[in-house]
């Protein structure tokens, strides 16, 4: 006979927090319910690995909660799969253990949210939400920073959090080191003297062989590649490794190459190509295994300590490698959560630039002639993983340029990546990358030929195109396109001072040479397929 319960208490795949204020005390009438769910692992085709980081990740927040007294019914695949859905499974378990009040902490998704509202208004019983208490916002003051369908630029508001939380400000109120951002000094290129000082990456050996074997017996589609030891972090105590291993190794470097891209280091037995000198952390971000506070504290931690001589053996940390570290968790992180809760459900179907073509097939191969994107999209498939670089320059680029549709290219983003959650993605995929929002986000389109990256990365040498040609069968397909995308968005985007120069230099080609451009962009569309 089931047992039961005064309170029933949901908490999702990505509310993993040990810190939120539900445990502060135990309560022996109140169940604790976590569930793998055919409803998330099949609304998008997920990469097979950031399913099995959630999965496991839940399973150890479930068995440290057990262990520290809470009453804890953790459900696999198997256990749900005779309900429909979330709610399906909500309402029987408060009929079972005779539930008089449900709560759940607010989802950061606007679709569960949704789901979780609708069926608490249905309920017989009482029921309550409560806030996550991971961001450094709450939900009631998004309001007062963003507007709905309103333009607003991340770097005014990543001032405002400076100094409303006192983070890299000094004594007078003014930003440490007298300037608000180093940006300038965060684009270098990775050459080969440097190749030999990128560290190792950190990774786990998380046994993942029965949530494997879960989803091959449920017959769950997803993506990319998996084997059954899982590299990612999936505890607090692994995450806080990782935040330490980075504070060490990659934030003394981490700014001056944040934007670089490398292929010289994939041949080494430890592949670090595509770690460089990223924290990898935004999977515990992401499912609130750590706090973008103890994050951003840790990294201030560590670079005082370093300032007054306590690490001196440890490679040199200056304000540009905190700064820009900081400004994508104080700043960017909270910026692109505001943009989308304001303007949900009306995001989600923005098309400033009416893209509508298909998204290609070799994304999900990687089985293409363009380096730049067999390189991004190899990586993505075998490690869930690309850094904002590859994911704005590479491509989102190409998407971008191609006019492929928005919501094709949030679909991908959304399934291929381990931290991707749709409060995360949408904004930076919809808004940033695509300029789909028509300019919510980004200030501008960022649309680049092939140029970028050639400037960024060491890909362009041995690629099968011609970096430097515009037209002709081995010319790089993103310079064309790249014009092709200025010329036919011309209306949307000439008005904005940032392209003067570039329609400018468009304006100088004579009209035989435009055409041939065009034409030569129109041949790499109808030839998507094999490019």
């Amino acid at each position: 006979m089931a047992k039961n319960y005064q309170r029933l208490r949901l908490i999702l795949g990505d509310q993993l927090n040990a810190s939120h204020s539900w445990f502060k005390d135990k309560d022996p009438g109140t169940l604790y319910v976590m569930a793998e769910l055919r409803q998330e692992t099949d609304y998008v085709v997920h990469h097979v690995q950031k399913i099995c980081a959630f999965f496991a990740a839940m399973q150890q927040f479930a068995q440290a909660l057990q262990s520290a007294g809470f009453n804890v019914l953790h459900l696999d695949l198997d256990d749900t799969q005779v309900f429909a859905d979330l709610p399906h499974l909500l309402a029987i378990l408060i009929d079972t253990h005779q539930i008089q009040h449900f709560e759940y902490q607010l989802p950061d998704e606007y679709r569960l949210r949704q789901q979780l509202a609708e069926f608490s208004a249905g309920l017989a019983i009482s029921s309550a939400s409560v806030g996550s208490e991971h961001f450094y916002l709450s939900d009631a003051e998004l309001p007062k920073h963003f507007t709905a369908g309103k333009q607003h630029r991340m770097e005014a508001f990543y001032r405002k959090m400076r100094k409303r939380f006192a983070i890299l400000m000094d004594d007078d109120g003014n930003p440490e080191g007298g300037k608000w951002n180093y940006d300038a000094n965060n684009r270098n290129k990775l050459k080969a003297a440097d190749l030999a000082a990128v560290p190792k990456p950190l990774v786990f050996a998380n046994d993942v062989t029965e949530v494997l074997a879960r989803l091959e017996r449920h017959q769950i589609k997803t993506m990319g590649r998996a084997d059954t030891s899982l590299l990612w972090p999936v505890n607090r105590q692994q995450a806080k490794e990782l935040l330490d291993y980075f504070c060490r190794y990659g934030l003394p470097l981490f700014g001056t190459f944040q934007d670089a891209m490398t292929s010289q280091l994939n041949q080494r037995a430890d592949n670090r190509q595509w770690s460089l000198y990223h924290s990898r952390l935004s999977f515990a971000l992401n499912s609130k295994i750590i706090s973008p506070q103890l994050v951003v504290d840790t990294v201030l931690a560590h670079y005082r300590m370093q300032q007054v001589q306590l690490l001196s053996s440890e490679p040199r940390i200056d304000i540009s490698q905190v700064e820009g570290f900081i400004r994508q968790i104080l700043g960017w992180r909270e910026f692109i959560r505001g943009v989308y809760w304001v303007n949900m459900p009306e995001y989600a179907s923005l098309n400033a630039l009416s893209a509508m073509r298909a998204l290609p097939s070799w994304f999900w191969t990687g089985k293409t002639k363009m380096k730049c994107m067999r390189l991004a999209i190899e990586q993505s498939l075998d490690y869930a993983y690309a850094h904002h670089i590859q994911r704005l320059m590479i491509t989102g680029n190409f998407c971008l340029l191609a006019g492929i549709d928005p919501s094709e290219v949030d679909a991908w983003y959304l399934g291929v990546y381990i931290d991707a959650l749709e409060w995360v993605e949408m904004p930076n995929t919809r808004g940033m990358s695509q300029f789909a929002d028509g300019g919510i986000v980004g200030s501008k389109a960022y649309a680049a030929s092939g140029n970028y990256v050639n400037k960024m990365s060491d890909y362009c040498g041995s690629c099968h195109y011609k970096v430097t040609k515009i037209t002709g069968s081995d010319a790089c397909p993103l310079n064309s396109l790249y014009w092709r995308f200025m010329s036919v968005n011309k209306e949307a985007l000439g008005n904005n001072p940032r392209n003067a120069m570039v329609y400018a230099n468009w304006s100088k080609k004579t009209p035989e040479q435009q055409q041939a451009v065009l034409t030569h962009a129109e041949s790499c569309l109808t030839q998507i397929e094999q490019l």
